[in-house]
C-alpha cells in the first residue's frame, strides 16, 4: 500500500485527481466511483479539470434499497449533482434500488462489472471499517449483494437524512471480491473517527471483522488520508 497524507481535503481531492489525470492519460476507460463526503473535494478537483470523460465508463459502488434515482437521498442524485451533470461519462452504471427482483439485478450487476473491468477504483470507508457497504462479515470473495446496514453505519449516514428513521436500512453494494479486481484503487479518509479504521486496514489482520484489510491483498492500492485519519498509525 502506498499512504498519502495531506493537510485537507482539498489536498487529497488534488492528490486522487493526478491519479485520475494519470490514468486517463495512459488508457485508463472505466471507473469505479463512490459517494460520501470523503470523495466530495475529488469530484470538485474533476469537475474544475480539463479531463474529458465522454468516451469513458462509470461504475458505481452501491446504492440503497428503496430509494428512486431522483431521491435526493440517492446515490444516482448524489453522482448526478457532484459529477456527471458537469462532467458526463459516455456511459455510467449503478445498482437500481427500485428492482422489483432484487437477485436479478444483483446478477445484472455482476455483469455490468464483469463487461467493463474497473481501471480505477474510488473508495471511503466507514468507521467499522467497511467498503462500498461490504459491512464487517463480509467475505473477501463476495460479488454484488444485498447489504442489512449495520447499526453504526445507519448512525453515521443519518446526517444526510431529516429524520435518521429515514435511512434506508439494505443496499445493494459490489462485493469485496469485485472491487478487488480493479487494476488501481484509491481509498480517501479524513478525519479521527476514521483513525481506527485506518489502522487496522494497514496495520491489523486481514479478517471479515474489518472489510477494508482486504485491501491488504491487492498490489496497487493507495491510501490519501489527513493527519487525523492518520493518527493511530504507527510510522506517522
Amino acid at each position: 500500500m502506498k499512504i498519502i497524507q495531506v493537510k485537507d481535503q482539498v489536498a487529497g481531492g488534488q492528490e486522487g485527481f493526478e491519479i485520475f489525470k494519470a490514468g486517463l492519460a495512459s488508457g485508463a476507460q472505466v471507473f469505479g466511483l463512490a459517494t460520501g463526503s470523503s470523495p466530495i473535494k475529488f469530484y470538485e478537483a474533476l469537475v474544475a479539470s480539463d479531463l474529458d470523460f465522454t468516451d469513458a465508463t462509470s461504475v458505481n459502488l452501491d446504492e440503497y434499497v428503496g430509494l428512486s434515482a431522483d431521491d435526493e437521498q440517492s446515490y444516482h442524485y448524489f453522482m448526478k449533482q457532484h459529477l456527471f451533470d458537469k462532467k458526463p461519462f459516455a456511459k455510467s452504471f449503478l445498482p437500481n434500488g427500485l428492482a422489483s427482483d432484487i437477485q436479478a439485478e444483483l446478477k445484472r450487476y455482476d455483469q455490468v462489472i464483469a463487461e467493463h473491468p474497473v481501471d480505477i477504483q474510488i473508495l471511503g470507508i466507514g468507521q467499522n471499517g467497511h467498503i462500498g457497504f461490504n459491512e464487517p462479515g463480509a467475505a473477501f470473495d463476495s460479488n454484488t449483494q444485498e447489504v442489512q446496514l449495520t447499526e453504526s453505519t445507519i448512525k453515521a449516514n443519518a446526517r444526510f437524512f431529516e429524520n435518521e428513521a429515514d435511512v434506508p436500512t439494505k443496499a445493494i453494494s459490489m462485493g469485496i471480491g469485485s472491487i478487488l479486481k480493479a487494476k488501481k484503487i484509491v481509498l480517501f479518509a479524513y478525519g479521527e473517527s476514521k483513525a481506527q479504521a485506518i489502522k487496522a486496514t494497514i496495520e491489523g489482520p486481514q479478517t471479515t471483522d474489518v472489510p477494508a484489510s482486504a485491501l491488504q491483498l491487492h498490489d496497487d492500492v493507495t491510501i490519501i488520508v489527513d493527519a487525523a485519519a492518520a493518527s493511530q498509525l504507527s510510522n506517522q
